[in-house]
């Protein structure tokens, strides 16, 4: 991908209140959804009409809103009470104006806005995932750093299927046949969903998601999407509402987009790779490199906290059982902590560069992920390898696909890991880890009551 950091292009948004009303006036706004990210990455929030979105608008949910599982549940009443108020207190939403977009799928003029979540006194609410990732940002910045971020979203496309208990089939595209092989980098394979894809980039020109290049990833109806690099924050926004976007644009073409790290038995899984850079704020170098251009110690450092906290982090980027059917060997995913340069098999890819472009790729991370946990445990991980100056192993050169596993291998055994490490809970917060613990456990043991076809076809008769 075309990658340059050392400016950052933002474009123009709105920087007061002010500022937002007069965009939603310009642009005759009758509603607006105001959204959180729960730990799931699910948007949810509330619809109000504009006559009620005032300067003192006063919104709240109830706390636990942030803690509910993907299937909608919550974790035993006794485990929540430790970290949320026993009788669920409300929070508080507070906009950011610079996240006002028009939502273009809609037949109305309509406006979403993400908020960030207070406590009823002001502060900020510690296990919304976005106060998370602002944390770790000023982290960097008291340290007269910069984190720069660029992701890489993979996701397929697949027919319409009402029915769980039946596999995914892949969509019909304008030939009238559904991929019978792996176009990877098949510009004609892209061009099978021409007016799919036409309305996805004019749904994120409306929304200003920066959109870089578009390609036909290994897997048969699975792409990719890269975005511009720049503010963490605002990259973690923009895959927020790219999520959103994409599945709304595939439901008007009458397929599904899915993000599932692993949708399909016989295909690769799906990632959210994440380049990462960290700059020197007062002189906007790259502090990845030397004067002379070769590699900086703070880039081994951060290298070396990426091996040795990813492991213990894995529930963050892995956060579903679905999510180590992608991590397993032979799935074209990383199993491993190794380092390398433009090498793909191992989980921390050094993209060839020139030194003020000199980067460090988390190919760990699934497409599951919540974009601001696994944005900010990422930069997390690096931190704590800048600071604690922890060296790296030496480079791979060969093929890290064949090497042992690094990583937990589910995902009851990655929230374990995480107990394991007080140094990253303490950094994220004692809560929220408690809390994203909970959430993930729950989950796990509502997986493990259910019963799957693999059991019935092979023990039925046979035990």
């Amino acid at each position: 991908m075309g990658y340059k950091f050392a400016a950052v292009n933002e474009f123009s948004e709105p920087r007061s209140r002010d500022e937002m009303d007069a965009w939603l006036n310009e642009n005759e706004i009758i509603e607006i959804e105001c959204l959180i990210s729960d730990l799931t990455g699910v948007p949810r929030g509330k619809i109000i009409p504009r006559s009620k979105f005032t300067h003192d608008n006063n919104m709240r949910m109830p706390q636990s809103v942030i803690s509910a599982t993907v299937t909608g549940n919550w974790p035993d009443d006794a485990i929540m009470d430790q970290y949320i108020a026993e009788i669920d207190k409300d929070m508080f939403l507070v906009p950011d104006v610079s996240t006002v977009r028009k939502v273009p799928w809609t037949s109305e003029s309509v406006a979403q806005v993400i908020h960030d979540c207070h406590f009823e006194d002001g502060t900020p609410v510690d296990y919304a995932p976005r106060n998370l990732l602002k944390k770790i940002i000023k982290l960097y910045a008291d340290k007269g750093w910069e984190a720069v971020l660029a992701p890489e979203v993979e996701f397929y496309l697949v027919d319409k299927n009402i029915d769980p208990d039946i596999p995914l089939r892949l969509p019909i595209g304008r030939s009238g046949r559904a991929e019978t092989a792996r176009q990877h980098y098949s510009i004609d394979a892209v061009n099978e969903f021409d007016a799919l894809f036409n309305d996805l980039y004019s749904y994120c020109e409306a929304m200003n998601l920066d959109l870089d290049t578009l390609i036909h990833e290994v897997g048969a109806g699975q792409m990719e999407v890269n975005f511009l690099h720049g503010n963490p924050l605002k990259l973690a926004d923009k895959v927020f509402y790219f999520k959103r976007a994409l599945r709304e644009v595939a439901l008007k073409h009458d397929m599904y987009a899915t993000f599932m790290a692993k949708p399909m038995e016989w295909e690769p899984g799906s990632a959210m790779h994440l380049h990462q850079s960290v700059l020197d704020k007062k002189t906007g170098k790259n502090i990845f490199s030397n004067s002379d251009g070769s590699p900086s110690k703070e880039f081994y450092w951060y290298i070396g906290g990426l091996q040795k906290f990813v492991p213990s982090a894995t529930a963050f980027f892995a956060p579903y059982v679905n999510s180590y059917r992608r991590l397993s060997r032979f799935t074209s995913a990383p199993i491993n902590v190794k380092w390398g340069v433009d090498n793909r098999t191992v989980g921390f890819r050094i993209p060839s560069s020139n030194a003020d472009n000199r980067r460090v790729e988390n190919r760990v991370i699934g497409s599951d992920a919540n974009p601001y946990v696994a944005c900010a445990v990422s930069l997390a991980c690096g931190y704590l390898g800048l600071i604690n100056q922890i060296e790296p192993s030496s480079e791979e050169l060969g093929n890290a696909y064949d090497s042992v596993c690094d990583l937990p291998e589910s995902l009851n055994e990655a929230v374990r890991a995480l107990d394991e490490c007080p140094e990253l809970e303490e950094l994220l917060g004692m809560r929220f880890c408690g809390i994203y613990k909970a959430v993930k456990l729950t989950e796990y043991a509502e997986f493990t009551q259910v019963i799957s076809s693999w059991e019935r076809e092979h023990l039925l008769l046979h035990v």
